[in-house]
C-alpha cells in the first residue's frame, strides 16, 4: 500500500517515520488562509481534509493519503498561522508572552472513497517574554515557518513554561494519536499488507 504525506514539513516527515518504515511526500500547494466563519477547530479540520483530497486526486486510488495543518490560537482566540514577516512574528510571541494558549492539529486520511478527520489539542502556557528575548529568537530565523510563530522542539522551547496534552501534536502531528486513528479507519490492523505499520 503506497502512502503519502500531503505536507512538506520536515517535522512531520520525522514523526511519519515513527509508524511508516517508506512513504512519499507531496506538498498539496493548498493555500492556508482562514476561512470565514470557521471556529479554529472546524478550521484545522477544513484544511486537513482540503490538503489530503487535493493529493489523493493526484494519487493511485489505493494510496493513504494524510493531510495536516496546524494553528496557534491565541489567548484572545485568534488564530496564527505562519507570520509572513518579523514584524507579524513578533506581534505573534507579544500576544503569547506570559499567557497560555491552545494548539490544534487537524489530520484527514483518505483512502478511495473512505474519509476519516480528527483533531487534537495542547495547551502551552510561555514565560513572559522581554522585547530583546523576542528579537533574539527571531534573529534565529526559526519563527517563519511555524505556526504562531514559534519551534517548540527547537530554541522556542525555551519559551515555553508548560505543556498539558501531547507535545508532538505541538510539533505538528500528534503521531501516537494518528497511529491509532489509521487503526481504525481500516478496522482491523491485519488488512495492512505485512510490515507496512511498525507494530504497537
Amino acid at each position: 500500500m503506497k502512502v503519502v504525506l500531503a505536507s512538506r514539513s520536515p517535522r512531520r516527515r520525522e514523526l511519519l517515520k515513527w509508524i511508516f518504515d517508506e512513504f512519499e511526500t507531496i506538498p498539496s500547494g493548498e493555500p492556508e488562509d482562514a476561512a470565514d466563519g470557521l471556529s479554529p477547530e472546524e478550521l484545522v479540520l477544513f484544511l486537513a481534509r482540503t490538503k489530503a483530497q487535493s493529493v489523493a486526486a493526484r494519487c493511485e486510488p489505493g494510496a493513504l493519503v494524510i493531510g495536516c495543518d496546524t494553528v496557534v490560537v491565541s489567548p484572545g482566540n485568534t488564530v496564527f498561522g505562519i507570520p509572513k514577516d518579523a514584524r507579524e512574528a513578533a506581534e505573534m510571541l507579544r500576544a503569547l508572552s506570559g499567557n497560555t494558549h491552545r494548539v490544534l492539529t487537524g489530520v484527514c486520511l483518505v483512502k478511495g472513497d473512505a474519509r476519516r478527520a480528527f483533531y487534537e489539542e495542547t495547551r502551552v502556557k510561555f514565560y513572559p517574554l522581554s522585547d530583546r528575548e523576542i528579537q533574539e529568537y527571531l534573529d534565529t530565523g526559526e519563527p517563519f515557518d511555524k505556526a504562531g510563530a514559534y519551534g517548540i522542539q527547537g530554541k522556542g522551547g525555551l519559551l515555553a513554561q508548560s505543556v498539558q496534552g501531547d507535545f508532538y501534536n505541538v510539533v505538528g502531528l500528534p503521531v501516537g494519536r494518528l497511529k491509532r486513528e489509521i487503526l481504525q479507519f481500516f478496522d482491523d490492523a491485519k488488512k495492512f499488507e505485512k510490515n507496512v505499520v511498525k507494530s504497537l
